[in-house]
């Protein structure tokens, strides 16, 4: 008998997530009934972190610095912030076992706050030196956007290679997603995964 996809609390065993993203696999719940589906797209969307860049609008909001950015201080409520819309994929198995993944160390969210409100953020997994995107949410004007610059300005830094956005859509092509085969994705994923790299650790101060 095929081992079950979940574990004894009801959710995707952690273990499996891990190697179907390692395999270039993630999972989506299908419909209201939970049902777990297995994505791996071709093309596959990634953003080039040696080619990001910001949009105009976006450099003139991030130097008036409206909002605060903190990671991993609200796993949770960032699920449900980017489950907050018409029709999700982000069912209550999958924000448990992400958070389950969370608590594990291996999934992570970068959040933006502004006068001590959640107003926006993103979360993923990372595993090596890749970033796997998995959604974003913003209740403020550009919330979510400063999230991922904060996002990739913290993959830049730690050694990061690739990130990971799942599928291209207009709003990432402002920053420079593109599609790629997935064959050259895979063989990015396989050379980022060599890498040692670590999202949560605070970096020494410079000098």
């Amino acid at each position: 008998m095929a081992e079950s996809i979940y574990n004894e609390a009801g959710l995707i065993r952690p273990s499996l997530l891990l190697a179907a993203y390692r395999a270039g696999l993630f999972p989506m719940a299908m419909d209201e009934t939970g049902e777990i589906g297995w994505f791996s797209p071709d093309p596959r969307g990634i953003l080039p972190l040696d080619t990001f860049h910001s949009p105009h609008g976006l450099k003139r909001r991030l130097r008036k610095n409206p909002f605060e950015i903190r990671i991993n201080s609200a796993f949770g409520d960032v699920m449900t912030g980017c489950a907050e819309r018409e029709q999700t994929w982000i069912s209550r198995i999958i924000k448990d076992s992400y958070t389950r993944l969370h608590d594990l160390g291996w999934a992570h969210s970068v959040e933006t706050w502004q006068d001590g409100v959640l107003v926006g953020g993103l979360y993923g997994v990372a595993i090596g030196g890749v970033f796997f995107g998995e959604s974003m949410f913003s209740r403020r004007t550009d919330a979510s956007k400063v999230a991922l610059v904060a996002l990739v300005e913290r993959l830049q830094e730690r050694g990061f290679i690739l990130l990971d956005t799942q599928w291209t859509t207009d709003h990432l092509k402002t920053f420079g997603c593109l599609d790629i085969p997935r064959a050259d994705y895979l063989e990015r994923l396989e050379a980022g995964l060599s890498i040692e790299a670590n999202f949560a650790a605070e970096l020494p101060p410079a000098g």
